[in-house]
C-alpha cells in the first residue's frame, strides 16, 4: 500500500513582528524547546498578517521602533487581531510595541513618557488584596522573594492608560504601567524576549533618541558599555523570569 502522508500539524501561536530588528529571539526558542508549532510574520519583510485569528491556540504580539499611535495600517490589523483573540478566548502575549497595541485595543492610552528607559532596570510588584496577589504570582512569580526583578527595557513610550478592568501588576519608577493582565492576556513593557544577539544589533543601529539620551546622562538609560556589563549578569534572571511568563500563557492556551 502506497504511504499516505501525515496530515500538516496545527500551528499553536501565531507571532506578529512588526520591524525587522525585533524578531522572536528566545520566546522562539522556548517554543521550540517545549515542541510548540509557531509561525512568525513580519510585515516590515512584507509577510501580511493574517485576516483572522481562528486556527491558533495562543498570540504573540512583537516589539519594535515604532510607535503604537503611529499611522500604519499593520498596526491597526494587529489590534483587530488582538480584539479578535479576546473575543474567541485565546490568550494574547504583548512584549513592549505588543503591550502597548493590546493597551489600545482594549481602550487603553499609550503616549510619551518623560525619559525613557533603556537597558537592565529594576521593577517591582505591584499588588492589593486577592485575586491582584493571586495574579502576580500565577503571571511573574510574584517577581521573586523580594518583588523585583531586573528586566531589559527599550522604549520611549508606555501605556499610561490601562484598559477598563485591567489588573496592574509591575512599575517601575520612570514607567508606572510595566506589566498588566487583563482576562487571559499579559501585556508587558519589557522585553522578556531579549537575548545578547538582539542587544548587540540594537546597539549597532540604535537610532537617534538613545545616543542622544546616552549623552545627557540620563540615570534611566544605559550606555552601551554598561549594558552589555550588565547583560552578562541579568540575562540569567531574565530567562528564567521568561519561563515562569511564557508557561503561565501556556496554561491559557486553547485546547488542541
Amino acid at each position: 500500500m502506497p504511504n499516505t502522508p501525515l496530515a500538516p500539524k496545527p500551528i499553536d501561536v501565531l507571532v506578529l513582528q512588526h520591524t525587522l530588528e525585533d524578531g522572536p529571539g528566545y520566546l522562539g526558542e522556548w517554543l521550540d524547546a517545549h515542541g510548540h508549532t509557531w509561525q512568525v510574520r513580519c510585515t516590515e519583510a512584507g509577510e501580511a498578517y493574517p485576516d483572522t485569528i481562528d486556527g491558533y491556540r495562543a498570540l504573540a504580539v512583537l516589539g519594535g521602533e515604532w510607535g503604537a499611535n503611529d499611522d500604519r495600517p499593520s498596526l491597526r490589523q494587529a489590534e483587530d487581531l488582538i480584539r479578535q483573540a479576546d473575543a474567541r478566548g485565546i490568550p494574547v502575549i504583548g512584549h513592549c510595541l505588543g503591550g502597548q497595541l493590546m493597551a489600545r485595543a482594549f481602550g487603553g492610552r499609550v503616549e510619551r513618557l518623560p525619559v525613557p528607559e533603556v537597558g537592565w532596570l529594576p521593577i517591582h510588584a505591584v499588588a492589593g488584596l486577592d485575586p491582584d496577589a493571586a495574579l502576580l504570582q500565577d503571571w511573574l512569580g510574584g517577581l521573586g522573594s523580594d518583588g523585583r526583578a531586573v528586566v531589559y527595557q527599550w522604549h520611549y513610550d508606555s501605556f499610561v492608560e490601562l484598559p477598563p478592568g485591567a489588573k496592574l501588576l509591575a512599575s517601575s519608577p520612570a514607567c508606572p504601567h510595566q506589566a498588566f493582565a487583563i482576562g487571559p492576556h499579559l501585556g508587558m513593557q519589557f522585553h522578556i524576549e531579549i537575548t545578547p544577539e538582539k542587544i548587540d544589533a540594537w546597539l549597532g543601529n540604535p537610532g537617534t533618541v538613545y545616543p542622544q539620551a546616552v549623552v545627557q546622562g540620563l540615570p534611566t538609560v544605559q550606555p552601551p558599555d554598561a549594558m552589555r556589563a550588565a547583560t552578562l549578569y541579568s540575562q540569567a534572571g531574565s530567562l528564567a523570569l521568561a519561563g515562569v511568563i511564557y508557561a503561565a500563557w501556556r496554561r491559557r492556551w486553547k485546547p488542541a
